[in-house]
């Protein structure tokens, strides 16, 4: 998921030199009742030689770069890609923060993206196999919480699954002991990006659901028998069980993620309890 401008609390966005001030983190998330902040990731700069590309939905690439022998990152993070020698720019640039959707223990690092008719996205989509780019992070902190008794929501919208990708199969992996249920909101089954994966991590793990929507499926070619609405207090009502302080993660376009922040905030739900990013121009 390609991220936007950064809004941190409490520090100037004009401030280059702050190291808070990272592309895409919209909100910092508050610390939660008997948590402490996530330790800051080790930040480094790094190019990196594409591996793979594919397409994962419609109009949707996954890219796989090289990882650099030793580079860590918490699953959730993010990266800050830049073309080294552009051919073409705009008024967007030739940077883009997308966050990391292969987990930690995964051999490449890889992001996936909407293919918009953009200098940087030109280029990318054009980059020969082998190919070098710039990166720098690994950035952020919407990272899976450690009270294991406390259950995990992820509401993700649309190309918002990635960071969420990234978590999940971390967790499978690792068979943490959290219970956790995704809502899963697209458009139409072309559209929802690692869906097949995600459904195969619910056979791997037993503390894990999937509950995808699908809110435009009259413009579909294929039949859906799921849920045709977007998120709602009712949706999440009937699929959560009644497990005291659960903590939300919301990720996706701007729009789906003000929208779920201030449904979950009218429900009830302390802000201590949500971790929200908001991605602009992906």
């Amino acid at each position: 998921m390609e991220c936007g401008p950064v809004v941190v609390p409490g520090h100037e966005t004009g401030d280059a030199a702050d190291p808070l001030r990272v592309p895409g983190l919209i909100r910092v998330r508050p610390v939660g009742r008997g948590e402490s902040m996530v330790a800051e990731a080790v930040e480094s700069t790094f190019e990196s030689r594409l591996l793979e590309r594919r397409k994962v939905a419609e109009r949707t690439n996954a890219f796989l770069f090289e990882k650099p022998s030793g580079f860590t990152f918490r699953a959730g993070q993010f990266l800050e890609f830049a073309l080294l020698n552009p051919t073409e720019t705009d008024a967007e640039g030739t940077t883009r923060s997308f966050s990391i959707a292969s987990a930690p223990h995964e051999e490449a690092l890889m992001i996936a993206t909407r293919m918009r008719d953009t200098a940087f996205k030109r280029q990318l989509g054009e980059l020969p196999i082998g190919a070098k780019i710039s990166v720098k992070g690994p950035f952020g902190d919407l990272v899976l919480h450690e009270d294991a008794s406390k259950p995990a929501v992820f509401l993700a919208g649309g190309i918002g699954i990635t960071p969420f990708r990234s978590i999940l199969t971390d967790a499978a992996r690792r068979q943490l002991p959290h219970r956790m249920v995704l809502f899963y909101s697209n458009r139409r089954s072309e559209d929802a990006t690692f869906f097949e994966e995600i459904e195969g991590l619910e056979r791997l793990n037993p503390n894990f659901k999937m509950v995808p929507t699908m809110t435009q499926m009259e413009n579909s070619r294929f039949s859906w028998g799921g849920e045709r609405r977007e998120i709602d207090r009712a949706m999440l009502s009937r699929r959560i069980d009644d497990d005291p302080h659960p903590v939300y993660y919301v990720a996706g376009p701007p729009r789906f993620v003000t929208g779920v922040h201030g449904m979950l905030r009218e429900t009830g739900i302390e802000e201590t309890d949500i971790r929200a990013e908001a991605f602009d121009g992906y």
